[in-house]
């Protein structure tokens, strides 16, 4: 295995922080957390002991100000140096989520600073306890990306797209791309170092095809992994699903019923929604926006309910997934179903759900509906409802979570995958431009050196990924570790 290196910088004593990590809200709890050489200084002082809790383990101590006044009594870890998250020694004060009792703590903190004293003490920065995490070697930086992607995860499906970073399996790939990457580029050192000797550069040829074959394989396990985070796009902003029909079918009813809330006015006169409702919701753990257009009347005078039908096709021509209401008490929309047909809905899965299935006498009438549609617009699913019910609408969830699937994971069934918009840069514009370029070198000698310097792109960049530094003498390690060389 290569040796790594982090990016650390020279060691020097920095101050020591403190913040809340618990939101600023009136909660149960509130959690002060406090890292740095001063935290034991810290807890001593704010507990009036000289006393310090074995590490790991929670104890109740009261909390007091400089005046000597009890603020709380707090439940307190101590993790000591170099086991916590930042490596440095971490006190957390668990106190009353009151903002008062919040405040009153970091307050009494914050009053310890004394540079006069050698005793710097400050706030933490944004994101800084994660900084000390990477910069002392507790984590790479795709793992501490991976935190962050998963504390703002809002839906089970953001969540399980945020767990290959959090987990460290994403690291892991790239620390297997990253040997290839040096394993080849070993090979190829070798030649240009050694090729006086004339076996080297017999071998030339057989080691570039050997060298070419494994770049192809890895540029197309980049590919597909880049692949999947773009579907993990989808899954971050949320799919967008429209809700299409005549006037009074329902759609508002069917809307709150999905999102379970009111969203939308419920009114029995013909038109009430004239302007796009949108609302964002949670379905079976996706995030999806949802779109309520107004009724489509193609023999409307109304110039300004016009307006809104022509929103509404253009809102279903940017969806992901098109809703057609139908009422199953009326005749068919023949012009609603025309329009569907003649406009460009390429990208855009439409599902037909019949509603008021509760009140319909002939049961035959469903039937036909299920007929022409089937022989119209062939493809679509068809879904059978009653809102004022709530009749059918598990299955229809059932089949939008389908639809939701086939959405956002790839042709392997894979799940998206969730890194931030620095990776996949990173992979788009250093590593797969570094493996693009080196597959255009023709099989020249000459052109090895150009060959090496493409693949340290390639290794380079996904150094840059996980916050790692890789130098030449580490590909140097792999050359000779291979070959007896007996220079």
């Amino acid at each position: 295995m290569v040796g790594i290196r982090f990016l650390s910088h020279t060691r020097q004593r920095l101050p020591t922080i403190y913040s809340m990590v618990t939101p600023r809200a009136k909660s149960a709890v509130s959690v002060i957390r406090v890292s740095g050489d001063k935290a034991q200084y810290v807890y001593r002082k704010l507990t009036r002991r000289d006393d310090v809790p074995r590490s790991r383990q929670a104890c109740l101590r009261g909390l007091y100000n400089g005046d000597n006044e009890l603020i709380d009594r707090a439940l307190v870890l101590y993790f000591k140096s170099p086991g916590s998250f930042t490596g440095e020694d971490v006190v957390e004060f668990q106190v009353h989520g009151g903002r008062a009792v919040s405040e009153s703590v970091l307050s009494a903190i914050g009053s310890l600073n004394n540079r006069d004293q050698d005793v710097e003490i400050r706030m933490a920065d944004r994101g800084e306890f994660s900084r000390r995490s990477f910069l002392n070697g507790k984590a790479d930086l795709t793992g501490l990306e991976g935190i962050n992607t998963l504390i703002n995860a809002d839906t089970e499906a953001q969540r399980r797209a945020a767990m290959g970073s959090f987990t460290g399996k994403n690291k892991a790939l790239f620390n297997r791309w990253r040997d290839i990457a040096i394993q080849n580029s070993a090979q190829l050192t070798a030649i240009i170092d050694f090729s006086e000797d004339s076996d080297f550069a017999d071998e030339y040829t057989a080691v570039m095809a050997e060298v070419r074959q494994e770049l192809m394989g890895l540029r197309t396990e980049i590919g597909n992994f880049i692949a999947r985070v773009t579907k993990a796009s989808i899954v971050e902003n949320g799919i967008n699903m429209t809700l299409l029909g005549a006037p009074n079918v329902g759609k508002s009813s069917l809307l709150n019923q999905i999102a379970s809330d009111d969203i939308s006015i419920v009114s029995d006169i013909p038109g009430t929604t004239r302007d796009i409702v949108s609302s964002i919701v949670n379905i079976n753990g996706y995030k999806v926006n949802l779109f309520d257009t107004a009724g489509i009347r193609v023999d409307t005078t109304d110039p300004i309910e016009k307006m809104g039908i022509e929103k509404a096709f253009k809102r279903i021509g940017s969806s992901d997934i098109c809703i057609c209401v139908i009422d199953g008490t009326q005749p068919l929309p023949l012009n609603v179903l025309d329009l569907l047909k003649s406009s460009d809905l390429s990208g855009s899965e439409i599902i037909f759900v019949v509603n008021k299935i509760d009140i319909v006498d002939d049961s035959c009438k469903l039937s036909k509906i299920q007929q022409y549609i089937g022989n119209n617009l062939t493809g679509c699913k068809i879904c059978f409802v009653s809102c004022l019910k709530s009749t059918g609408i598990d299955e229809l969830v059932t089949v939008l979570t389908g639809k939701f699937k086939t959405l956002t994971q790839n042709e392997e069934n894979e799940d998206p995958i969730i890194v931030s918009d620095r990776v996949k840069e990173i992979l788009e514009k250093d590593v797969l431009y570094g493996i693009d370029q080196f597959l255009q070198i023709q099989d020249d000698m000459h052109d090895i050196v150009i060959a090496t310097e493409h693949l340290r792109y390639v290794i380079d960049g996904i150094g840059k990924i996980t916050g790692e530094v890789i130098g030449l003498e580490e590909v140097l390690d792999v050359v000779f570790s291979k070959f007896c060389v007996g220079k």
